[in-house]
């Protein structure tokens, strides 16, 4: 793939997810390096943040023309100072080609070889150790993203083959040669939004993928139980002025299109009504969890699209600072460094994914309770009751899972704490609140893994396999590839793993 202006999040999946090699057009080499020689230029003889002075605070310090170059390294090296557990290559491996292309808009002052050994290192899967902790999203994310520079100049730590290795010897091996930093190479990496960037880019692409499981998962539920098909008619949910809600019905439809267990309302409650009967046999309508889904989940969507929408605009935006603009051969000093936007996305979409959480939980929980469902056996229990127990023991795990990212929603966008001396006087958060929104979704697929064995239990129990849609006989002979059909208790946890990862596949 070829890059030289906008990337969509769609080329950020066919880079990280199915590892296409990219290529930097020439008029992408040919901005970069007008941008770098303008600021040389230009700096000659002016006060510029981060090339002659000194960084946050202390930039009233004016840098000798001798110790420029030494400046950029010792505020990489200084600032290489996260700690806990490493992002995973996928989320690097995004954050870096973030970081290439918003220095690759020419607003960065940077030279080629800094755009030409990030792609190197994207094309080779070779991924800087970067960590959790230790970002505020305010100059960028400055901690993980000098941990990405540390890398460029030959230092630290990579991963490379699945194994963690100093980068001179991987450089060593791949034949690669570090950066000589040049006017700014080192405040142009670390003052940027790339590292929340990149991570939200995954997650998107995550959430993406839950959003479509969960209408699948709803959509078998709503077959098990024989519902109506009138809370998921066009009729109904286009009188609500809402794109998300009107999608979701749509993609429902579409999935139970060739049902034979959808029911429509004219062929039952509206024909067969006895005058003398007082309490009905047939449920009028189904609980919210089953009827609402179009209600629950088009916020989701909605979410999700903008989400998506405001992940584009900083990707393929000029995030650090100071800006250099060769066309009005001027140098602006602010502040585009600052996460805020991405910070709340981020806080969003944590929202809306456990919302969806919440929604499979009380979805399993109905299949779970045969009070309420009334069809099926307690913990959908195909063996022996009392002395069996079907999917009691998972329950606690869904249960327990679904509380635990109800307190992770909880925003970090309104978690600002001054630091910096005070320089940085507010900040976004943003890294923080991208990792955390990332354990959420994680979370996630972990309650529809143990949502779709139940169903598929379900299926098995009432003898609907052949009944069901093409959509759900297809989710269902690929969860039964996983666990067999089981009425003696097994072991449960290396079977909620595969089919958790056979989810992530989906």
């Amino acid at each position: 793939m070829k890059i030289n202006n906008f990337l969509e999040l769609k080329d950020f999946q066919k880079i990280i997810v199915e590892n296409q090699k990219i290529e930097l057009d020439e008029t992408l080499l040919a901005r970069v390096d007008a941008s770098f020689q303008f600021l040389k230029e230009f700096s000659k003889n002016k006060v510029i943040y981060g090339v002659n002075t000194g960084f946050g605070p202390m930039a009233q310090f004016k840098i000798s023309d001798e110790d420029t170059h030494q400046l950029q390294y010792n505020l990489i090296r200084s600032h290489s100072s996260g700690i806990g557990n490493p992002l995973p290559p996928a989320e690097v491996k995004a954050c870096m080609l973030a970081r290439l292309n918003t220095l690759s808009l020419g607003n960065s002052g940077v030279h080629n070889s800094v755009v030409n050994l990030l792609k190197e290192l994207i094309n080779r899967d070779i991924t800087p150790l970067i960590f959790e902790h230790g970002g505020v999203g305010a100059s960028g994310d400055l901690v993980q993203l000098a941990h990405l520079a540390l890398v460029l100049i030959g230092e630290g730590e990579v991963f490379y083959k699945g194994e963690r290795k100093s980068t001179k010897e991987v450089f060593d091996i791949e034949g690669l040669e570090p950066i000589h930093v040049e006017i700014r190479e080192g405040l142009a990496l670390m003052n940027g939004t790339s590292v929340m960037s990149g991570i939200g880019a995954v997650n998107a692409y995550k959430a993406n993928q839950l959003t479509d499981i969960s209408i699948k998962l709803s959509c078998a539920i709503n077959e098990i139980v024989q519902a109506y098909d009138d809370h998921l008619s066009e009729a109904l949910n286009g009188t609500k002025k809402h794109y998300g809600q009107q999608k979701i019905a749509e993609r429902m439809r579409a999935h139970l299109s060739d049902s034979k267990l959808i029911r429509k309302r004219e062929d039952h409650l509206y024909t067969h009504f006895e005058e003398q009967e007082k309490v009905f046999k047939e449920k009028v309508q189904e609980y919210y969890s089953l009827r609402c889904v179009p209600q629950i989940l088009g916020p989701v969507l909605d979410t999700l699209e903008y989400t998506e929408q405001v992940l584009e605009n900083e990707i393929n935006s000029a995030n650090d600072n100071p800006i250099i603009n060769v066309e009005d051969q001027h140098v602006y000093h602010g502040g585009n460094f600052h996460g805020d936007y991405i910070s709340l996305e981020m806080d969003k979409l944590k929202i809306v994914v456990t919302k969806l959480t919440m929604l499979a939980e009380r979805q399993l929980n109905y299949l779970l309770n045969a009070k309420i469902n009334e069809i099926l056996p307690p913990f959908v229990n195909l063996g022996k009751l009392g002395f069996n127990f079907g999917m009691q023991g998972v329950q606690f795990t869904a249960t327990s899972t679904t509380a635990e990212s109800q307190m992770l929603s909880n925003p970090m966008y309104v978690h600002s704490i001054p630091n910096n001396n005070d320089n940085q006087d507010i900040v976004s958060m943003g890294t923080n609140s991208a990792v955390i929104c990332r354990k959420v979704i994680e979370n996630a697929f972990e309650v529809l893994a143990i949502e779709a064995i139940t169903i598929v239990q379900a299926i098995e129990y009432l003898d609907f396999k052949d009944k069901v849609s093409s959509s759900t006989k297809e989710l269902y002979d690929e969860i039964r590839n996983i666990i067999p059909a089981f009425s003696n208790d097994m072991v449960m946890y290396p079977y909620l793993e595969e089919v958790k990862k056979y989810l992530k596949t989906m």
